[in-house]
């Protein structure tokens, strides 16, 4: 369990919002770990459950269905959920497509997917990636082109989280190719729209309960009134969104590496070698002695960046610094932590198997962090 005695990020409602998530994922989540993973997905069920307990976009203003709380909320899922080892695609929904529709729909589609999406009944994904882009999404070749008072999509997404279950995707899509980033629009598709086509559910390295997956655009007419936000901004919106994106992957990497941490410690005091625990080799203590200090300093700066982030005041190259690091903390502690276990950590009945393998992708995804490098650099 992470301790939270020492945070200062948060308030008294908050830590009771966590005592609720806890409940939550004990009841609805924990027990079902392994099956989520042997079945490379959530089920709605889940989803259901999360929604009920007021646990899914807790930002969404009250006249939208939601509680319109503070960032903060969706911190602590995604700590929460870091933490217990699930790679669900809630925090998805939670940090980066509610908002995108909260902040930039109109009052039809706000009314539309909002309080299903705060339910559960309605799952949401973000389709950006392709198969020839991506950091740089100024590259995307997915278009959605004008014809009469609706707009016809043509392309291939791939590596959408909630692939498989969502409900409404965000299509990132030129519809004036001829301007680059600035033909770029981000466009509504509902599942159930004629000629769009869901195809398989990814086979990846790790997270393998959340399902990720590629995505078919083939001749799909979507109304004009599908738009989301201005046309012709898609580019400019995706970039406002960054700073949030990123501090939420940065929340979970941190929680994810203290959890591994955890299980180092667990495991090194309880195995023995050489007559002794593991955790008397001078090695060990000196491994985890390290690990300590780096999540010491990690927790620290997070919650600077959650307390800035909640005044509006991060900007997209501290974001894309709280990335970086902590994604990189992520991966030493899960490594390390693996190696302490020897070749149990080899063994996928043992948790930090799993966070090893989870822990991969999180410099790759939401930008690189050779990208994070390039962003911070222009600050300079």
């Amino acid at each position: 369990m992470l301790d939270t005695s020492q945070r200062f990020a948060y308030n008294e409602d908050h830590e009771a919002f966590r005592d609720t998530v806890r409940k939550v994922f004990a009841e609805h989540m924990t027990p079902y770990l392994d099956q989520h993973e042997e079945e490379g997905i959530v089920p709605r069920s889940a989803w259901k459950a999360l929604g009920e307990a007021g646990m899914l976009c807790p930002t969404v203003k009250e006249e939208n269905g939601g509680l319109g709380l503070d960032f903060g909320f969706n911190c602590v899922l995604c700590e929460e959920l870091s933490y217990l080892g699930s790679s669900a695609g809630f925090t998805l929904q939670n940090d980066i497509t509610a908002n995108y529709i909260e902040r930039l729909g109109t009052e039809e589609q706000r009314q539309k997917y909002l309080p299903g999406m705060v339910s559960g009944d309605v799952i949401s994904a973000i389709a950006m990636t392709e198969p020839g882009a991506g950091s740089d999404l100024q590259g995307i070749r997915t278009t959605a082109i004008k014809d009469g008072n609706h707009l016809v999509v043509n392309g291939s997404k791939t590596y959408i989280t909630n692939g498989q279950n969502a409900d409404v995707i965000i299509v990132v899509a030129k519809t004036d190719p001829s301007q680059g980033a600035k033909g770029t629009t981000l466009v509504l598709v509902d599942a159930d729209t004629e000629g769009f086509e869901r195809g398989r559910n990814l086979d990846k390295i790790g997270q393998h309960s959340a399902d990720t997956s590629e995505l078919f655009f083939n001749d799909c007419r979507v109304p004009m009134t599908n738009i989301l936000g201005g046309e012709g901004r898609g580019f400019i919106h995706l970039m406002e969104e960054l700073p949030q994106e990123r501090l939420g992957i940065a929340v979970g990497a941190q929680a994810a590496a203290q959890r591994a941490f955890d299980e180092a410690v667990k495991f090194t005091k309880d195995r023995k070698a050489f007559g002794k625990t593991v955790f008397e080799f001078q090695n060990t203590k000196f491994v985890l002695a390290d690990l300590k200090a780096k999540l010491q300093v990690g927790w620290a700066h997070l919650d600077w960046a959650i307390k800035k982030h909640l005044a509006g005041e991060l900007t997209t190259d501290e974001a894309s610094a709280a990335k970086l690091w902590h994604t990189d903390l992520q991966w030493e502690a899960c490594d390390k932590a693996l190696q302490l276990h020897g070749g149990a950590g080899y063994m996928n009945e043992y948790a930090i198997a799993r966070l090893w393998r989870d822990a991969r992708v999180t410099r790759i995804f939401g930008g690189t962090n050779e990208i994070m490098k390039e962003v911070i650099s222009r600050s300079i």
